[in-house]
Formats: C-alpha cells, structure tokens, sequence
C-alpha cells in the first residue's frame, strides 16, 4: 500500500485515479492547487509516497510547481508520477527536465496507475 497525494483540478479524471488506486489498496488524497499541496508537504512528516500530477491543467502549471518543490527541497524522498495529453509533447518534456520520476500520458494513468504507482514505490 502506498500513501498517494493527486495534485488535479479536474474532479472527474482525479476521482477516477483516486477510485482506482483505492481498490487497489492504496491511501488517496486528491488536492486541487499549488497552496494546499505546499501546505500538506510542510506538515512535518512524511505525507504521501507518491505524489501524482495533472500536467494538463494550464492554470495548475504541475511541472512548474514539482520544478520548485524540487529546488526547495520540500518533497524530499517523495515520488512523482505526472500524467499529460498525449499531444502536449511539450508538457511532457518540460515534466521530465523538472524532475519528475515518471511521466506518462492521460491514457496510460487511467488504464495502468496503480501499477505505476506500485512500480514507484517497490
């Protein structure tokens, strides 16, 4: 069982992730923006495992965020796995230069993540 934090403004897609990563075995919370994930993440300890991020969202700007997270040190030895259209190549380059651990398209998360999020965590 992994601890998953789901940075994701779209509630449909990111009940979907948090459904099937639930069944499972996995702990999901889904977090909707850059400020209560900065919050979560100072709590002290260790929140999550894993930290999954909607590339798609424009507004949300997940690479950006993992990107600073990264240079302030705040996710330490916590995990990410981001998801982006299949068609945004530059979204997916960006999430890869920001350090992000696994990238993958919005398919590829809906068919597969709780296998990648396994796959992260072993």
């Amino acid at each position: 069982m992994a601890r998953v934090l789901a940075l994701t403004a779209d509630l449909l897609f990111g009940s979907r992730i948090k459904g099937d990563l639930t069944a499972a075995g996995n702990e999901v919370e889904l977090i909707g923006d850059e400020a209560r994930l900065r919050a979560r993440l100072a709590e002290g300890d260790k929140p999550a495992d894993v930290l999954v991020v909607d590339l798609t969202d424009a507004q949300l700007a997940g690479a950006a965020v993992v990107e600073a997270f990264v240079a302030e040190g705040l996710l330490g030895s916590l995990r990410t796995l981001g998801f982006y259209s299949h068609v945004d190549v530059p979204a997916r380059e960006h999430a890869e230069r920001s350090g992000f651990d696994l990238v993958v398209p919005r398919s590829r998360m809906a068919r597969e993540g709780a296998e990648l999020v396994k796959r992260l965590t072993s």
